[in-house]
């Protein structure tokens, strides 16, 4: 893994351990958790909701997927 590289993972793998990032998953998770299929009226809002449930699972996986990276990064040196 290149410095550059290294300095990525670090980076992130630091703002993991910040209460900020573990509030800002967990409110994240909480508005993927309210939804309800049953409360969609028509196809414009099933679009919207998918748009909204797309953008929040990207930031509860964020950290895994990082995570997963790096452990990849630091298999292959």
């Amino acid at each position: 893994m290149t410095p550059e590289e290294e300095k990525y993972y670090e980076n992130y793998l630091d703002l993991f351990l910040h209460p900020g990032w573990k509030q800002f998953v967990a409110e994240a998770q909480e508005s993927l958790d309210t939804h309800q299929i049953e409360d969609i009226k028509n196809e414009q809002e099933l679009f919207h909701l998918q748009g909204q449930r797309t953008s929040l699972l990207n930031i509860v996986r964020f950290e895994t997927g990082i995570q997963n990276a790096f452990e990849l990064e630091s298999d292959n040196d």
